[in-house]
């Protein structure tokens, strides 16, 4: 029964240590989105063709390196959702998966991150991993305030496969939104790159475990 209790307490540390993985914290700022497929749907959007581009919104901090000046910026952010799943624009649905989300990098503090420098680059990209709720948070007066919030999936520039969760927030205004306009505030994305070392850890440890156990039981026989 002891050996049972510590075999038991070995598999749980072991995974515990394959949980771990590294994290890279984004924000991005300020920017518009256009929302396709509003034409005559009276806020509503169209089902199966809707999707919310997002333009040039402000990358103001990635993986603790901040926006060093007003005059100055990280990169941009942009991105797509897949089309209007179920649910309106206007009153909040949900999007299905796919579209775009790219991050893209400018300057030489990208040196600090083991990223190239010259010119932009492309730091993450990736798609929406469905659903992708669309929900409509306040609605004070003419204006309106919402969220994006979804899962995602894509690379970073060194091709290391990561996944992500992010939540984009907007304001708009009635006739803004019948016109597909809407104004980003403030994005918050988090990349969770796994550990390739600590997987391989949790493997060999686990075969360790295993033989350690089977040459017991064979020596007990």
């Amino acid at each position: 029964m002891r050996r049972v209790v510590v075999l038991s307490a070995l598999l749980a540390l072991a995974l515990s240590m394959a949980a771990w993985a590294d994290t890279i914290a984004v924000t991005n700022q300020t920017g518009t989105i256009a929302i396709s497929g509003m034409a005559g749907t009276g806020g509503l959007g169209t089902i199966g063709v809707s999707t919310i581009t997002s333009h040039q919104s402000e990358l103001t901090s990635f993986d603790g390196i901040l926006e060093p000046s007003h005059n100055t910026t990280l990169g941009y952010l942009n991105y797509t959702t897949g089309t209007l799943a179920s649910g309106s624009i206007s009153g909040g649905g949900v999007f299905n998966g796919g579209g775009s989300f790219t991050i893209i990098g400018i300057g030489k503090w990208m040196s600090s991150i083991g990223a190239p420098t010259k010119g932009k680059v492309t730091l993450f990209t990736g798609t929406w991993v469905g659903p992708v709720d669309w929900t409509l948070t306040s609605h004070v007066g003419p204006k309106e305030t919402y969220t994006l919030t979804g899962d995602l999936s894509g690379v970073l520039w060194n091709g290391r496969a990561v996944t992500g969760a992010t939540t984009q927030n907007f304001y708009t205004y009635n006739g803004q939104l019948l016109a597909g306009i809407g104004h980003i505030t403030v994005g918050n994305t988090t990349l969770t790159v796994p550990e390739p070392g600590t997987l391989g850890l949790l493997g060999t440890g686990l075969v360790g475990i295993a033989g350690m156990f089977r040459r017991k039981l064979m020596g007990r026989a």
